[in-house]
């Protein structure tokens, strides 16, 4: 670990982690596809979207699942401190276009297990006021 996070004998439940907003727009989504391999239309083809019972463009599952961690791994100053990540699936994220959606992710500690040496970091990840991913935990390895 890289020592810039926080230390685990000063971390108590109920701590705040942090706050963070993540703006998505369809040129993100294309480029996530690409990285993915995920294609599915989706998440970039309104008319698509639209027939299987969408509201319009969906950005993926995994897109918001990765950029909510990013807040965690970002408090705890080490991506590989970050030992389990778990959420459901909730709620989709409709894209407009043109502009932006905006997930809001915010996280407290959760518990502390002193003897484990980690922490569990609860996520809250919402769009338009309501929660988009459920359950969202995140355990962190603390020094």
């Amino acid at each position: 670990m890289s020592g810039i996070g926080p230390r685990l004998a000063s971390t108590s439940v109920g701590d705040p982690v942090g706050v963070r907003r993540v703006e998505v727009d369809r040129a993100r989504l294309v480029r996530y596809a690409g990285a993915s391999g995920d294609l599915n239309p989706i998440h970039w083809n309104d008319r698509v979207a639209r027939e299987v019972g969408l509201p319009g463009v969906i950005a993926h599952g995994m897109f918001t699942m990765g950029a909510a961690i990013g807040l965690v791994e970002d408090w705890a100053g080490d991506p590989g401190a970050v030992v389990d990540y778990q959420t459901r699936f909730s709620r989709p994220v409709a894209v407009p276009d043109p502009g932006v959606a905006v997930v809001e992710v915010t996280g407290v500690v959760g518990a502390v297990d002193a003897v484990a040496g980690t922490v569990r970091v609860d996520l809250t990840v919402t769009f338009d006021g309501a929660r988009v991913l459920a359950k969202t935990q995140a355990v962190v390895r603390l020094s």
